[in-house]
């Protein structure tokens, strides 16, 4: 099964290069819905939301708040767009985050300011998202910590009427 198109614009051989017209408005930056709860060697991402797709969006924005100390510093000049599938939500939720790792570690270190589900299917497992951002640049965006990998371990999926959080670990 394919888990995603590791943020590759339809017809670009480039993983991170920017898709769709460049003069679509970028969305307001939603209220922050995240913490980090500490973990033996790592980091749990919390995220939370009134639905399950805005939980997938906040917690894909915890994960690049991490990797910078200014996530505000981070302009929306250009948009990249990802694609993941999976066999269960689990899955779901890990490729939803790999592919968004990976728009980040390929070439163009592509960082999102904030992250739109355009498709989301939790009956097929299926999500499509766009991100709209800039390539990180260490002069501009301060460092923070490296997200090596995703992980399954103790990975948590909650839904409650009008309240659905996300746990997930990430290796640094």
């Amino acid at each position: 099964m394919d888990k995603g198109n590791r943020g590759n614009p339809e017809g670009s051989d480039d993983p991170g290069a920017p898709v769709g017209d460049q003069e679509d408005k970028p969305p307001p930056i939603p209220d922050v819905k995240y913490e980090y709860l500490d973990h033996t060697a790592d980091v749990q991402l919390h995220s939370w939301g009134d639905n399950q797709k805005e939980a997938f969006e906040q917690i894909a924005m915890a994960m690049f708040n991490y990797m910078t100390t200014d996530y505000d510093s981070v302009e929306m000049l250009e948009k990249c767009e990802t694609e993941a599938t999976g066999d269960d939500g689990m899955s779901l939720l890990f490729h939803f985050l790999d592919e968004w790792l990976f728009a980040f570690s390929a070439e163009r270190f592509f960082i999102p300011r904030v992250v739109k589900i355009t498709e989301f299917d939790m009956k097929n497992f299926r999500i499509k998202s766009v991100g709209w951002g800039e390539p990180f640049q260490l002069g501009k965006h301060p460092q923070g910590t490296e997200v090596k990998a995703i992980t399954y371990s103790n990975m948590q999926i909650h839904e409650k009427p009008g309240m659905h959080e996300l746990f997930v670990i990430i290796d640094i």
